[in-house]
């Protein structure tokens, strides 16, 4: 392992409300500590008995975040690499079930050296250990570690022991900061402090007091309160940080340092201070309040339906790259939801379409609603309505060309009709013998893999490469057997991998269509804010140009 300075550590946790934004609080500390030039890593810590992120619904839990190594994860990572503007590994994330799996396999292979293992110390110990080589691996000054959920929970009583007993054995080296929210009721004029003040007393029963508190809140937090949850808290009245409610994320990391955040982080983890640069981030948050212009871009998805609300998180790194490409034009996007099955039900609904700069059809599993994705591609394909397809997107771009373009019917993908005539989605050979057995995990085409581009096509416009690395999530193809056929009539495969046997991108010509591009990766995954993904950035450039 290289060398580094000794590790500092800072802890995220919540109050007694989940939902906040401690994954955006964290990424955002992140970002002013490394602006003032130290060397920082991110870690979320999901309180879930699951493994890894790869199995929770994403209405529930929001995205499954994958990144180079494969690694299914929390959505919070995505924020962490945004912010960061760095690539994370495997060892950033962990989850209850991969830590207790771990220390059972330790257990199992003789690592404790016959000792009874416990509860405590050892998944404390664990937590530690993962930290510290996340750390190392990332050369890292700071180690932030966010706790997913909030500090009541009895899930997450043992990653509030990890921090109780790493600041017991390095009292100088350990912050911790809580992120909690301060309602305020309709009927009432101020904001309430009591859900702070017993997340705090909550903190200290687990034997922690929290050196920084984070009010969110809607409206910025006023002299009365700060001083109130000084007060009740047991900490100085500039240790209290106002979050308000913000247009934009890349905001925060602008309005924490208005209450000095980073320079209060480093005294009191006894850093010597460096100056802050964060001239970029203050241009794009004052260019993203002074832009007039729009573009209107549609989603449309089946993932964000619950109840009568709309959780956009089951989308938000596409949200976040739509963000990123229209900043790069100096535009404000316009996102609209909308539901596929509608245009299953009816029909009609279809010409709502053309009311879009663009339309995005991304990632997804299952029957649901995918003939009315079928039908909105037939439509921006007829109607040349700019349209960026993702994973499953771009597998029904297939299915839909095959059926009205190729003369094949009865297309479809065999994850729905599993006895289609014309299976040009499909599991591969070697794949359906894992099926088979029940191996389902080794079906799964997970991480960053290489792809050639097609010179004179759309996608070599975009990324100006013959050669790209993109992550993938998903478990079929476009079938080998029909790429020939496809192509014939029109269908362009412009990436694809280095033995032609995988399609990763497919797009139409642009005299036949303005921009019709679809990925079997998933390019939001690697958008930064001032880097927006070549594929985002030129589907927005015409979904402009369209408007």
């Amino acid at each position: 392992m290289p060398k580094i300075k000794k590790i500092k550590y800072i802890f995220v946790v919540g109050g007694v409300m989940s939902g906040v934004g401690k994954g955006i609080a964290a990424a955002s500390i992140g970002r002013i500590l490394k602006s003032r030039g130290f060397e920082v890593t991110a870690l979320k810590i999901d309180p879930y008995v699951n493994v890894d992120a790869g199995t929770m619904n994403p209405t529930e839990h929001g995205e499954v975040f994958v990144l180079d190594d494969g690694a299914e994860c929390d959505q919070d990572m995505g924020n962490y690499e945004r912010f960061l503007d760095c690539d994370l590994s495997k060892d950033n994330y962990m989850t209850t079930g991969s830590v207790y799996l771990s220390v059972i396999n330790k257990e199992r292979n003789l690592e404790y050296e016959g000792k009874c293992v416990e509860v405590v110390p050892h998944i404390p110990l664990e937590v530690i250990s993962r930290i510290n080589k996340a750390a190392l691996k990332n050369k890292a000054e700071i180690a932030i570690t966010e706790i997913g959920g909030t500090v009541g929970e009895y899930q997450n009583v043992l990653f509030l022991e990890t921090i109780r007993m790493l600041k017991l054995k390095n009292p100088n080296d350990v912050l911790t900061v809580l992120l909690s929210y301060l309602p305020i009721l309709s009927d009432a004029s101020e904001m309430k402090t009591k859900p702070t003040q017993y997340a705090v007393r909550t903190l200290n029963s687990a034997g922690i007091q929290p050196d920084i508190v984070i009010a969110r809140s809607a409206i910025p937090l006023d002299k009365k309160r700060k001083n109130k949850i000084a007060f009740n808290c047991g900490i100085s009245e500039q240790d209290v940080i106002s979050a308000p409610d913000v247009k934009n994320i890349y905001e925060v990391p602008v309005n924490f340092e208005r209450d000095n955040l980073s320079r209060n982080i480093l005294e009191k983890l006894k850093l010597k201070s460096k100056s802050s640069d964060l001239k970029k981030w203050k241009q794009l948050a004052k260019m993203v309040g002074a832009a007039e212009k729009r573009v209107k871009i549609g989603i449309v998805g089946k993932y964000f339906g619950s109840g009568g609300f709309i959780l956009t998180d089951s989308y938000i790194s596409v949200i976040e790259a739509v963000k990123h490409a229209a900043y790069y034009f100096k535009i404000k996007p316009e996102i609209v939801w909308l539901d596929a099955e509608v245009y299953e039900k009816n029909p009609k609904k279809l010409k709502e379409l053309s009311d879009f700069g663009g339309i995005i059809i991304p990632g997804g599993f299952g029957s649901r609603g995918i003939e009315g994705k079928i039908s909105a591609i037939k439509y921006l394909r007829s109607k040349k309505i700019p349209f960026l397809g993702i994973c499953y997107g771009m597998q029904l771009a297939v299915v839909e060309f095959s059926r009205s373009i190729a003369g094949l019917k009865k297309a479809n993908t065999t994850e729905v009709d599993s006895q289609t005539p014309f299976p040009v989605i499909d599991i591969l050979s070697e794949q359906k013998k894992h099926l088979e057995n029940k191996n389902y995990g080794a079906t799964m085409r997970l991480g960053a893999y290489p792809a050639v581009i097609k010179k004179g096509t759309i996608a070599y416009t975009a990324y100006k490469l013959p050669l790209i690395s993109e992550r993938h999530r998903h478990r079929y193809e476009v079938n080998p057997e029909y790429i020939e056929q496809l192509a014939k009539k029109g269908l362009v495969f412009s990436g694809f991998s280095s033995d032609k046997r995988l399609m990763e991108i497919i797009e139409l010509s642009k005299e036949k269509h303005p921009f019709f591009v679809a990925s079997q990766f998933h390019p939001e995954f690697k958008s930064r804010p001032f880097k927006p993904h070549p594929l985002f950035r030129e589907f927005i450039k015409a979904a402009i140009q369209n408007k």
